[in-house]
């Protein structure tokens, strides 16, 4: 079954969450992605959710978690935010410069009830730093015309 239980009840509360540093800055690569990924799994070990799907973008970060019903969602997004913002500027100090208030995330989220479509999105969560890929080169603009070095308005 898909479902988890405890002494006197059984749930099956999966999320699918997005969420994005401050600025929407592009700074989850390489081993900073890899360093965030390992803060985020241990959080969620700590509190009893699984992830059964991640993905962290450049900007942002994809999760499919299994969240027990005891945690309300703001509350667990409340607690993983916080905790790991303040574990990614203990391991990256020099951050601190750039986030002023050691405010790694943005202030909101994303968050969306997965029913009987766990497959889809697990793919979708899969496939998205490749689509974000694709997305973006299809959406190349240029800010000066290439020929004539003007501005190009807005329209164009």
């Amino acid at each position: 079954m898909d479902k988890s239980s405890l002494a006197h009840n059984k749930w099956n509360c999966k999320y699918h969450i997005v969420f994005a540093p401050k600025y929407r800055r592009q700074v989850i690569y390489g081993k900073l992605k890899r360093e965030i990924g390992k803060i985020l799994r241990e959080l969620c070990e700590r509190i009893g959710v699984e992830i059964i799907e991640a993905e962290a973008c450049p900007d942002h970060i994809h999760m499919l978690v299994s969240i027990p019903p005891k945690l309300s969602v703001s509350e667990f997004m409340g607690y993983l935010k916080g905790k790991s913002s303040l574990m990614i500027f203990d391991k990256f100090a020099n951050m601190k410069y750039r986030y002023g208030n050691r405010q790694f995330w943005c202030r909101g989220y994303y968050v969306d009830t997965v029913g009987r479509n766990k497959k889809v999105i697990e793919e979708y969560i899969r496939n998205q730093l490749t689509e974000d890929k694709n997305y973006e080169q299809l959406t190349m603009k240029e800010l000066f015309d290439p020929f004539t070095g003007e501005s190009v308005k807005k329209g164009k």
